[in-house]
């Protein structure tokens, strides 16, 4: 009995899952305005996006924010993860994991609020602190490192260490078994890490709302500002577009590691 509900729920579940996706690619062909209206095939939407400046200027803005805060949160994530993972008990090793994990619990509405009281009190000190896209960026990688420490953190638990005492025990030293054994088994981990931060950077909106300031307006800021007055077939022709990236991504992803695995072809 259970196993036939679980069949007769999966089913619905896909279904409430997709099924608004699905309605929202297809409205972005739709050649009239009105989302609730089909009055024919149209790639009228997909043109007038090629064409929005602004939207254009904004998700470019927040593909160059989110690698470069990605990158700086893999860089510091992967450090920290592997402090945690391998250093041992150190002094203030329990108010670092607890610093390290606050991000993880606290609201985006705090992160951004603390944040903007941190960049407003040090604008007077340091230069170029005004509001902008390096705020942007810092509170992103500041926002999303704690996930790549997380990764990273699990996967030197995962790999042990008798791989590196193996390497040591053949005369490498430290930079040598971090180099060739410790970096490469470290690898997966660190991209699914900058993946991930490359992610919640692109899709954050709230933290992003408090530390941007003029000239510094990313795509979902932009998205939500025009959602107030309601959804439109442009934005949804942009939704399709990275919907269909996002497939693409995880299609190939799929195909390398089946090559990887052995069970396909080059």
């Amino acid at each position: 009995m259970t196993l036939r509900r679980t069949n007769f729920a999966l089913p619905i579940g896909y279904a409430i899952l997709y099924t608004p996706i699905a309605l929202l690619v297809a409205t972005s062909f739709n050649a009239s305005r009105l989302t609730t209206q089909w009055t024919g095939f149209s790639w009228r939407w997909y043109v007038e996006l090629a064409h929005d400046g602004k939207l254009i200027e904004a998700a470019l803005l927040s593909a160059r924010i989110a690698a470069f805060s990605a990158t700086g949160a893999a860089l510091i994530g992967t450090a920290a993860g592997y402090a945690l993972a391998r250093f041992g008990p150190f002094r203030g090793r329990r108010a670092f994991v607890a610093l390290l994990g606050a991000p993880l619990v606290l609201p985006p509405l705090l992160i951004g609020l603390a944040l903007l009281l941190l960049f407003v009190a040090a604008q007077p000190f340091v230069a170029g602190m005004e509001r902008g896209a390096l705020t942007i960026t810092v509170a992103h990688m500041t926002a999303s490192l704690s996930y790549v420490a997380l990764v990273v953190q699990a996967r030197l638990a995962d790999t042990g260490v008798a791989l590196e005492e193996a390497a040591a025990d053949l005369g490498a030293s430290p930079r040598q078994t971090f180099r060739h054994v410790t970096l490469p088994l470290l690898a997966p981990a660190i991209l699914s890490g900058w993946l991930l931060a490359f992610t919640l950077s692109l899709d954050d909106v709230v933290i992003a709302s408090f530390v941007s300031g003029p000239g510094a307006t990313t795509l979902p800021m932009v998205v939500f500002s025009r959602l107030r007055l309601g959804a439109t077939p442009e934005l949804n022709a942009l939704a399709s577009i990275i919907l269909a990236v996002v497939g693409i991504f995880v299609l190939a992803a799929w195909r390398l590691s089946r090559i990887a695995r052995g069970g396909g072809h080059a």
